[in-house]
């Protein structure tokens, strides 16, 4: 299933007036795609990463259907300290392939880690070629998955820097970074131009950010085709998430290109697993993400969530202590013991995939209630809501289109979708809850080419 991206105003100003969707992918069948999933690293300060094909499941039983896999230049390259490493590229292989079988799309983001030294200034002055070199490297991986449709695209330079340059955040990003951009663009296009390519803006140096965001702001166009803007956002502050959202939204306005969220979420303090209030406790950290989940919800951002790791090593860089971005808590690699305060806000129910148009939609931590509001198109194919019942609904859920429709989900029952309302020419068995994967899929929607309000409730409808 090939992805490409819509700038969804344009397509839907067609049908109405009021879309509030403006940011999301279309796959070859025309379905509209909200993409969410994990970070995947490949090593962290303790030495190599490995997952199979469990790690996967659980990956989609949190909602996910995108993943990032993180490059190390120094496997791939020829800068100092680097060299290409076969070995490396088989398990790259094998990542693509366990999340091609588990319904992922694939993102490769190039990091600068593995060389001996990478010095941003020289990097941006180019005097040995550096450009040349980098894309060598990412060259590797464009024509190694030139032909595979599970890879989506490349995130091709992580949070790029600054440091001791005397230049300007603006000045930087007009004279070298967007430049730069435009060359690894045309490069990879000349290999398949139908790959998406990720780019973010410069990362500031510590004590810059601008409304405690340390990312600075594009000012100009790229003026390339397929490409996507995938800022980052680890935002403390929880009246600071939708201005700094807001300004990503119109810097994508400018680029003309919807916003893919590439990582999002504070890291967690060594302490923050074992106390309740607090700055830097739970419920805290509940608010903070939650806020940022209904932001993106009513965006309709895809996102990227660091990331999918245990707990066996922890950085110290921030004023709090001991962090990590680890989603679990027990020492293992892979990890399996969840940061629930966190990922139960990462797994929260949202239209994964729809045989038509999105308008809106928001999960309401308080209620448990999905709210959606599309418009149907039969013919694009089948729809995946991902609802997630084990950890929202372990009571049972309802499932309510317009006025007219209702099926309910007994997990004690455990018979699939049961009906409680349905008119005559809608077929239930249309409807099928899949509790592997945790989605409702939507075979075909009782009113096609209409606008259907779609809802996802805790409880069973069911009064007999």
């Amino acid at each position: 299933m090939k992805l490409r991206f819509v700038f969804l105003t344009f397509v839907l100003s067609t049908l109405t007036s009021f879309s509030q969707i403006k940011h999301g992918l279309r796959d070859e069948q025309g379905r509209h795609v909200i993409s969410r999933g994990f970070v995947i690293n490949t090593n962290d300060h303790k030495g190599e990463v490995f997952f199979n094909s469990d790690d996967y499941v659980r990956m989609v039983r949190m909602g996910a259907n995108t993943q990032v896999i993180r490059l190390e230049l120094g496997k791939l390259s020829s800068f100092p300290g680097g060299k290409l490493d076969t070995n490396y590229l088989n398990k790259l292989d094998s990542l693509v392939t366990l999340g091609k079988n588990s319904g992922m799309k694939t993102v490769f983001k190039m990091t600068v880690y593995g060389v001996r030294k990478f010095v941003w200034e020289e990097f941006w002055k180019n005097e040995k070629n550096e450009y040349d070199t980098y894309i060598d490297a990412w060259k590797v991986i464009w024509k190694r998955y030139a032909n595979n449709t599970s890879v989506l695209g490349y995130d091709v330079v992580n949070e790029p820097r600054k440091l001791t340059m005397d230049i300007s955040y603006s000045d930087l990003t007009k004279k070298y970074l967007i430049p730069l951009y435009q060359k690894i663009i045309d490069e990879s296009q000349k290999i398949n131009e139908d790959k998406m390519i990720l780019f973010q803006s410069i990362f500031m140096n510590k004590g810059e950010a601008i409304d405690n965001n340390q990312y600075a702001e594009v000012t100009v166009p790229i003026n390339r085709k397929n490409i996507l803007f995938a800022p980052h956002i680890y935002q403390g502050k929880i009246d600071l998430i939708k201005p700094v959202m807001d300004r990503f939204d119109e810097e994508s306005k400018m680029l003309k290109t919807p916003i893919f969220i590439g990582e999002w979420g504070m890291p967690t303090f060594a302490v923050t697993d074992t106390i309740l209030e607090g700055n830097l406790g739970q419920l805290k950290y509940r608010e903070l993400y939650i806020k940022t989940a209904e932001v993106f919800d009513q965006m309709g951002v895809g996102s990227i969530k660091a990331w999918f790791l245990g707990n066996r090593s922890m950085q110290n860089f921030l004023p709090g202590g001991l962090s990590t971005w680890a989603i679990f808590s027990d020492k293992t690699a892979a990890g399996t013991v969840e940061r629930k305060y966190i990922t139960d806000i990462i797994a929260r129910p949202f239209p994964q995939v729809i045989a038509g148009d999105i308008y809106s939609f928001m999960f309401h931590h308080a209620t448990r209630t999905l709210d959606l509001n599309i418009k149907s198109n039969n013919s694009k194919g089948a729809s995946k809501i991902f609802v997630g019942a084990n950890r929202h609904y372990p009571d049972g859920f309802s499932v309510l289109i317009n006025d007219d429709t209702v099926l309910f989900y007994n997990p004690l029952k455990n018979v699939g979708l049961e009906v409680y309302k349905c008119p005559e020419n809608v077929n239930p068995s249309d409807f099928i809850w899949d509790s592997q994967s945790q989605k409702l899929i939507v075979l075909k929607w009782p009113k096609d080419k209409e606008m259907l309000s779609v809802k996802i409730v805790p409880g069973l409808m069911n009064f007999e």
